[in-house]
C-alpha cells in the first residue's frame, strides 16, 4: 500500500508540473510573474518540510549532532554539485536571455535531471519513515518544483526548443524522480539503508535551495517585488507548517 501511495503521490506531483508548464506555454505576459511569485511560496514550503518534518523524525533515529553533521554533509554537498552542473535553478533574468546555444540546453537538461534524483531521494527516504510523512515531503518537493519547472520551460523555450519538445524533455526528466524514489525505497526495505542520515541530508539539500539560490533572489527584487515575495516565502512556511502540525507528522 505504501507503495501505491508513493507512485500516486509522485505522479501527481509530476502531473501538475506538466499543467503548470502546459499554461504556461499559453500565457506568455504573465509567465515571469508566475515565477517570480511561486518561487519564494516553494522555497518556504522547503524550509518547513526540512524543520517541522525531516530533521525532527531523523532526530528520533539517531543522535542529532550526528544528524546535524549530516545536514551540513547535505548543504555542502548539494552546493558542490551545483558548482559541477552548473545548473540547478535557471530562473535568473540574465540567464534566460543568454543566446541560444546547444551546450545550454544540454547543461538545462542534465540539472533538470540531477535535481529530480535528488527529490527522488528525499520522497523515497520520506515514505520508508511513514506514509504522512512521504505525502508532507512530496507537497513540499512539487511546491518547490512547480515553478521550478515553470523557469526551466522558460528557460528551454528562449534557447530556441520548441513547444513539444520542452513537454518531452519535461517528462523525461521526470522519470528521474520516481526511478530514484522507488530505487531508495526498495533498497531500504532489503537492505536497512540508514535512514536518519538521509533525512538530515535531504533537509541539507531543501535548506540550501531556499537559503543560497531563492532567498538572495528576493533581496535583489525592488521593494514592493521583494516585500510580496517575502510574504510568498512566510506563506510557504506557515502553511506547510500548519499541515505538518495538524497532521502530527
Amino acid at each position: 500500500m505504501t507503495l501505491v501511495v508513493l507512485i500516486i503521490t509522485i505522479l501527481l506531483g509530476s502531473a501538475l508540473s506538466f499543467i503548470g508548464g502546459l499554461l504556461l506555454l499559453r500565457a506568455k505576459k504573465n509567465r515571469e510573474l508566475a515565477i517570480l511569485l511561486t518561487l519564494p511560496f516553494g522555497a518556504g514550503a522547503l524550509l518547513a518540510a526540512a524543520f517541522f518534518d525531516l530533521l525532527p523524525e531523523a532526530f528520533e533515529l539517531g543522535e542529532p549532532r550526528d544528524l546535524l553533521m549530516w545536514t551540513l554533509g547535505g548543504f555542502t554537498l548539494f552546493f558542490v554539485l551545483e558548482r559541477c552542473a552548473t545548473w540547478f535553478h535557471h530562473h535568473h533574468e540574465h540567464e534566460a536571455k543568454a543566446h541560444q546555444n546547444v551546450q545550454q540546453r544540454r547543461l538545462i537538461v542534465i540539472g533538470d535531471v540531477m535535481h529530480n534524483a535528488i527529490d527522488g531521494l528525499a520522497i523515497g527516504t520520506a515514505f520508508l519513515v511513514s506514509v504522512p510523512t512521504g505525502v508532507i515531503t512530496a507537497l513540499a518537493v512539487s511546491a518547490h518544483e512547480i515553478p521550478k519547472e515553470l523557469g526551466t520551460f522558460a528557460l528551454l523555450l528562449s534557447r530556441g526548443w520548441k513547444n513539444r519538445t520542452v513537454l518531452l524533455a519535461n517528462v523525461a526528466t521526470a522519470l528521474a524522480t520516481i526511478c530514484t524514489a522507488l530505487l531508495v525505497f526498495f533498497l531500504g526495505t532489503d537492505a536497512h539503508i540508514p535512514i536518519g542520515p538521509l533525512l538530515a541530508l535531504t533537509a541539507g539539500f531543501f535548506i540550501y535551495v531556499a537559503a543560497s539560490d531563492i532567498i538572495p533572489d528576493i533581496h535583489e527584487q525592488p521593494r514592493r517585488m521583494g516585500t510580496i515575495q517575502a510574504a510568498m516565502l512566510v506563506g510557504g512556511i506557515l502553511i506547510v507548517g500548519t499541515v505538518i502540525t495538524l497532521l502530527g507528522v
